[in-house]
Parts: structure tokens; C-alpha cells; sequence
């Protein structure tokens, strides 16, 4: 069905927009600096439907809504997977993430991450001379060689994987955890054993975000923030605790898009303002059978976990004053893969020596709105299942085992609802255009769309594999390994 809420929030952008550039006239981008500093901002289980401006109610994030009024507010941006390590991995290789032979979410006895061979972000900036740094949750792999600093970093802060994995969480698995780990850089500084030990995350690792700023103003820098939060279990510092109208979850919110505020209102103290840009979206959909404990989809089907448009599809807001047009809104198919190639684009720095899959969209993102550099894109999920492939808004569903939330009533007070992983899904046409709820098939009377997207999907399992198929691709590559 269609998101009211969200369709009014695109419509309100879209005038203020027109009205904005009607009042100052066209817009003039100021000369780009060749090493521009980057901010990533990346939430953890944010839903389409968490934010004032595509709909929340209960609470507001004043904040991030002013990024989208500062910047591009990018309304069809997909997560490349929609679980934690897995779509963290793609960001941070421009790759699918079964490309680099990551899937799911590792967990704390895993002997596999991130392969230090590969070329991250931080590994192509470094390599021009910028400050690197991540502050919050990091969550491809724990074992010494496949942590940050072995990844392009220099300055580490943060959880080594989702705060769920330790033994306070309601779930039989894990008894078997350890106690949360927080580090500094290679050494663990504390251990979170108990949720007023989570509460504080979102403040420290703003607070390490703040001082990395301060720290290289007179250098160029790379500053990847991925909270660990509004995943579960909640928490939020005694200054949020019970401010929202929307229980925990609208006092995390408020928290996090505080926290957004102190990192913009620091770029603008220390005259960076117009040197940076900053990135704002979220690793994978809501995780719904938490009930009032996780976000919303905002009117698309399914959550995390599911290769659904709920599942993959969140906003992303793009803010570079002078350089990324303000108050626009752009609904061009985008995903996180592509933010490596922009970036590196942008700041001079090389591409990855092996193959990757994301696209360049710098021309885009300066307000050519004639460019669509992205028309397909691959859902997959599982540890290698294509499970959906997408041509512009044309998405063909393949008939494969997944998650539902939709059988069962979720949970209530930090506990979760079922959510079964084996309901049958039907192979099925949507045309996202006029369904993004993915709700009517209609392959049946468009065949000739049918068979075009099947031409795609047989040249991802070649290239790639289909565990739907068993069938292996030829261009993927291994994960690191602990030796």
C-alpha cells in the first residue's frame, strides 16, 4: 500500500524546493575542494517510516530533517543487504557484499571478516592522505586481524558487533556470548554489563566523533559513524529517557538526531561546513516483531531480513552546502555500493584494485538530475540466494524461502513476536512505480518484462552464484579467515 506519511513528506520537499530555488534564483555550486573531508553517519535498524520527514509520529528529529532542508534527500536508496554485517560490508567496499564473501550478521565466535585484502573507504583515503576514523559498531569480524585499524582506520571507538550478542539479551543463544567489549582503538577499555552500559554508547561515540573533528580541522578527514543503536536492545541516556510520545524506541531516535546535531553544529564551528560531506542512512529496514521496540517500514512490505522493499530500502539524505543542491529530492536508484566510487570520485582517491559493483553518482549528486547511473539492482540474501532483481522500477520476485512478519503479532516490551523464517514466497512482478508495497503480481501480463529481468538475474548467478539454484559464481571472492 501506499505510505502517506511518506508521499507527503516528498511532496512537502518538493515544493519547498521549487520554492527555495524560485526565491534565490539558480543554483550556484561553489569550486569543490579536491580533498574534501567525508562524514558517513549509519544507523543501525532504522526503518523508511523513523524520521519526522518521512512520517514518524511521537517524536522529531529536527536535526537530520535539516540535512534533507541543507541537502538531497534520496527517496529510492537501497541497503545492499538487509542484515548488519553483510550490508556494512558493502558500504564499505562498493561490492554486493557476497562478492567479499560476507552474509548475515557474524557472530562473536566467528572465524571469518572482512578480508584485510580488500580495499575499504578508509584504505583508499588513507592512501591520499586523510585522517580515517570510525566511532560505534563495527561488525565485520572480531578476531584481531579483521578489526578497524587492520581496515584503513587509524582511530577506532566502539562495539565490535550488535550489543544483542551478550547474555542480558532474551534469547537462548545468547547465553553462550560474552559480555559486550568497548574499544579504544586494540584495547578493550570497558565491558557493557547492563543496558545503562548501552545508554551511553550513543553519547560517547558522538563524543569521539566531536574530537576527531577538532582533532584534523587543518587535514583532510574520513569519519564513519555507525551507531549501534535503534537496534535492540534499547536504550537511551537519562537526558532522552522518556522524552518521546513513542516509548523507548522515540527516545533513542531523539538521542541519535541529537547527536547528529552535535556533528553538524561542530563542521560549522570550526569552518568546515562547506568542505564537507556528510551521508546519512541506515544499514538495513526495522526489525518488526520487536513491536513497539523497532521502527517502521513506512508503508513497505516487510522488515530486516527480508529482501522486501521494506527490508532494503531507507532513506539517505546527502548534505555539502554549496556543492549538493538544497531541499531537493531525488528519486533515482541508488544503494550504498555506489558511495565508495562517489567518494573516491570526489576526493581523488583510486578504485579498488579488484572488481566492485558500485556506481558512480557524483554528477547526480551535484544536481544533474538528466544522469541515472544506476538501473539495476541485485536483491540477495541468506548466505547467497537471489531472491529479486530490479530493472528501473520493475522488481521480479523468484520463488525462495524467507522471513514473514506478517502471520504473527509482534513482541512487546523488548521481547520479540515470532517472525518465521520459512514461509514460500511465489515468484511475482511489482511494478514499484505504482506498488511499492509490493502487494498486486502482475507478471502475468507483462511477460516481456518477466523475461528481461530473468537476462539479468542469469548473468548475476553467473557472476555471482544462486544458492536458490546451487549454482556458484565465478567472480567471488573469499572472506579473511583466522589463520
Amino acid at each position: 500500500m501506499l505510505n502517506t506519511p511518506k508521499l507527503s513528506a516528498t511532496t512537502f520537499f518538493s515544493t519547498l524546493a521549487f520554492c527555495l530555488l524560485s526565491f534565490t534564483g539558480a543554483f550556484s555550486q561553489q569550486t569543490v575542494p579536491s580533498k574534501p573531508n567525508v562524514v558517513v553517519i549509519f544507523l543501525d535498524d532504522m526503518g523508511y517510516g523513523d524520521l519526522s520527514l518521512t512520517g514518524a509520529l511521537g517524536y522529531n528529529t529536527p536535526n537530520i530533517d535539516r540535512m534533507a532542508t541543507e541537502g538531497t534527500f534520496f527517496t529510492n536508496f537501497m541497503a545492499a543487504q538487509a542484515v548488519c554485517s553483510a550490508s556494512r560490508a558493502a558500504l564499505l567496499t562498493g561490492c554486493y557484499p557476497n562478492r567479499v564473501g560476507l552474509s548475515g550478521a557474524l557472530s562473536p565466535n566467528s572465524e571469518i571478516g572482512l578480508n584485510p585484502k580488500e580495499e575499504t573507504i578508509a584504505d583508499l583515503l588513507k592512501a591520499r592522505g586523510y585522517a580515517t576514523g570510525i566511532f560505534g559498531k563495527w561488525h565485520l569480524g572480531s578476531k584481531p586481524e579483521f578489526m578497524p585499524l587492520k581496515q584503513g582506520f587509524d582511530e577506532y571507538y566502539g562495539v565490535p558487533y550488535s550489543h544483542d550478542m551478550w547474555p542480558l539479551h532474551p534469547n537462548q543463544r545468547n547465553a553462550k556470548y560474552p559480555m559486550l567489549p568497548i574499544y579504544d582503538g586494540e584495547k578493550v577499555v570497558k565491558t557493557a554489563k547492563s543496558l545503562d552500559d548501552i545508554a551511553e554508547l550513543t553519547g560517547s561515540v558522538t563524543e569521539r566523533a566531536v574530537n576527531f573533528i577538532r582533532k584534523h580541522k587543518n587535514e583532510p578527514f574520513f569519519m564513519y559513524v555507525p551507531h549501534p543503536l535503534p537496534h535492540v536492545p534499547l536504550a537511551a541516556s537519562a537526558a532522552f529517557r522518556g522524552k518521546s510520545e513513542r516509548g523507548l524506541f522515540g527516545d533513542v531516535l531523539m538521542e541519535i538526531d541529537w547527536s547528529v546535531g552535535q556533528i553538524l553544529g561542530e563542521l560549522k564551528k570550526q569552518g568546515l561546513d562547506k568542505n564537507t560531506m556528510v551521508v546519512f542512512t541506515s544499514d538495513n529496514g526495522p526489525w518488526l516483531n520487536y513491536g513497539d521496540h523497532a521502527g517502521s517500514a513506512g508503508g513497505f512490505r516487510e522488515g530486516k531480513g527480508t529482501s522486501f522493499e521494506g527490508g532494503q530500502r531507507e532513506p539517505c539524505i546527502i548534505r555539502w552546502p554549496g556543492v549538493v543542491p538544497a531541499a531537493r529530492v531525488c528519486n533515482k536508484l541508488l544503494s550504498t555500493i555506489d558511495i565508495l566510487p562517489t567518494v573516491a570520485n570526489l576526493c581523488g582517491a583510486k578504485l579498488p584494485k579488484n572488481k566492485i559493483d558500485g556506481l558512480d553518482f557524483t554528477k547526480l549528486l551535484k544536481g544533474d538530475n538528466s544522469q541515472t547511473p544506476r538501473t539495476e539492482f541485485l536483491y540477495y540474501y541468506r548466505k547467497n540466494s537471489l531472491e529479486a532483481v530490479r530493472k528501473n522500477n520493475w522488481k521480479l520476485v523468484f520463488p525462495h524461502p524467507g522471513r514473514t512478519y506478517e502471520l504473527n503479532a509482534p513482541g512487546k516490551g523488548g521481547l520479540p513476536g515470532i517472525a518465521p523464517e520459512d514461509r514460500e514466497f511465489p515468484l511475482a512482478l511489482y511494478n514499484l512505480e505504482r506498488d511499492p508495497g509490493e502487494r498486486y503480481d502482475v507478471s502475468k501480463e507483462n511477460p516481456d518484462i518477466v523475461a528481461a529481468l530473468e537476462k539479468i538475474a542469469e548473468a548475476a548467478r553467473t557472476d555471482l552464484g544462486d544458492d536458490l539454484q546451487k549454482r556458484k559464481g565465478e567472480n567471488v571472492r573469499e572472506p579473511g579467515r583466522v589463520n
